[in-house]
């Protein structure tokens, strides 16, 4: 089996953001975009990207550049980051592609940040994991998840009942609902499982006992729980298992709503949209192409540890069948997504007065 690296780590600071291959003064000022250059730039959640330099975008995006003559411009950052970056460029935009989670592709969306394009191979893409109008499309499938420590612990807690267990005091931490987006979707399988607004910040509030307290990072608690510095945290699916193998203690689990049900989960697909007014757009629609292209998509599994994408792509690499097994007997829900973009700011709201937050 080949090696996944771990491809979160904390941000670096330039406006919240690591920056690879862009002058420093990127982060302000006028553009010096060259429409006519031979060059595209990415702005990403993280989750991607590689330390070691072989993850899923070094590998394409080298590829890209070798095909095409097109050099990629990385900028990675948070998911709500990304919008909110692109929103304050908006008069001089600097981007020409937006790879994010949802809610906040949808955000981008409906701050009319993003243009219409569906790139080739799109067609394969399920309907849930595209926008009907084509300003976004998943380029990585992956899914919401929990991970725990399995040497301090024998077995996974079943419910989000068990992660009450006076145990897991300061032991357990999740990243902050609104700024991470794996933080966000603990909030939304939470709406989810309890079935409301009501019911689901009664619980988190009663789960604040035990929580550790806030983080902006997602990939900063995997770490800490491989360590035992923490008993439980939450992650997603290719995050964690593109881990495993530097963070040999680390399990992937899925609480159920209450005991007896089955395990529940929803997809957070990496999705990809042209940036509005892009200064390489030509650029931007073959890069998009290239990502949903059957060759890369071959590779999310191997080389990512994420799901591909397209419907007609049928992976059989040792990483695409072990997740397979993880994902088997999970109940996968689908949000409403239009409800979340329209009241993710109550939502959070209601968060931070139950949890103090």
């Amino acid at each position: 089996m080949s090696r996944l690296h771990p491809l979160r780590k904390p941000l670096a600071a330039c406006c919240g953001a690591l920056t690879l291959g862009l002058p420093l003064t990127a982060c302000g000022g006028a553009s010096t975009a060259d429409p006519h250059a031979k060059e595209v730039t990415v702005y990403s959640a993280d989750g991607l990207k590689s330390e070691q330099g072989d993850g899923f975008y070094d590998t394409v995006f080298k590829d890209f550049e070798k095909k095409t003559g097109i050099k990629v411009n990385y900028v990675e950052s948070g998911s709500g980051a990304a919008v909110q970056r692109l929103a304050r460029e908006r008069a001089n935009t600097k981007a020409d592609v937006l790879v994010t989670l949802p809610p906040f592709i949808q955000q981008a969306d409906g701050k009319n940040l993003l243009d219409t394009y569906r790139p080739k191979g799109s067609e394969q893409v399920a309907a849930a994991d595209k926008d009907p109008a084509g300003k976004w499309t998943s380029i990585v499938n992956n899914y919401f998840c929990f991970i725990y420590n399995k040497k301090e612990l024998k077995q996974a807690p079943a419910t989000w009942q068990d992660l009450l267990d006076a145990k897991f005091k300061n032991k357990l931490q999740y990243s902050t609902p609104g700024v991470a987006g794996d933080g966000t979707a603990v909030l939304i399988k939470a709406l989810h499982d309890f079935g409301g607004r009501g019911p689901a910040m009664d619980y988190l509030k009663k789960l604040q006992a035990n929580n550790v307290g806030p983080s902006s990072s997602t990939g900063q608690l995997a770490p800490k729980t491989d360590k035992g510095e923490l008993l439980v945290a939450n992650g997603d699916v290719q995050m964690n298992y593109a881990n495993m193998k530097s963070m040999p203690h680390q399990g992937i689990f899925f609480p159920a709503a209450k005991p007896g049900a089955k395990p529940t989960t929803f997809a957070l697909p990496y999705a990809a949209g042209l940036v509005k007014n892009a200064p390489h757009n030509a650029n931007a629609k073959k890069l998009l192409d290239y990502l949903l292209s059957a060759p890369v998509q071959r590779q999310v599994s191997s080389v990512g540890g994420g799901f591909t994408s397209r419907k007609d792509i049928k992976p059989t690499d040792p990483h695409a069948t072990d997740l397979a097994k993880l994902m088997k007997n999970v109940d996968i829900f689908h949000p409403d997504w239009n409800d979340l973009d329209k009241n993710l700011d109550s939502y959070v709201d209601a968060w931070r007065e139950a949890t103090g937050g």
